[in-house]
């Protein structure tokens, strides 16, 4: 299976994630194609759950930043991770209430029928 099957993700949009230094490959081939790790694709279903939530280039490649860091991070960067979980919790909500009306809505055009 390919990583654009695995992912649902088209390349331009990975090789984007790449060009802006979220998802560097592992190595390249002789061809210079891109090859990436297990590791990698763990990296990207987290850009992928981090993109909803309106979390910018820069903030996505902080938190990936801290959340790979193997010292298990400063108190600053647990202040940051704290920061961004409110924000993570804000825009879910704000999604979850903009569902609630979508669904009111196609009820409603439902009862038209």
């Amino acid at each position: 299976m390919s990583w654009r099957e695995r992912t649902g993700l088209s390349l331009r949009t990975i090789r984007h994630y790449d060009e802006v230094g979220l998802l560097p490959a592992s190595a390249r081939t002789d061809g210079g194609f891109r090859v990436y790790s297990e590791k990698d694709f763990e990296r990207l279903t987290v850009i992928k759950q981090m993109k909803p939530l309106g979390f910018s280039l820069e903030e996505m490649a902080e938190i990936l930043g801290i959340l790979s860091s193997s010292d298990g991070g400063s108190d600053e960067e647990a202040g940051r991770l704290a920061e961004f979980l409110e924000k993570a919790v804000h825009q879910r909500a704000k999604m979850a209430r903009n569902l609630a009306q979508a669904d009111d809505f196609i009820q409603r055009l439902g009862g038209q029928a």
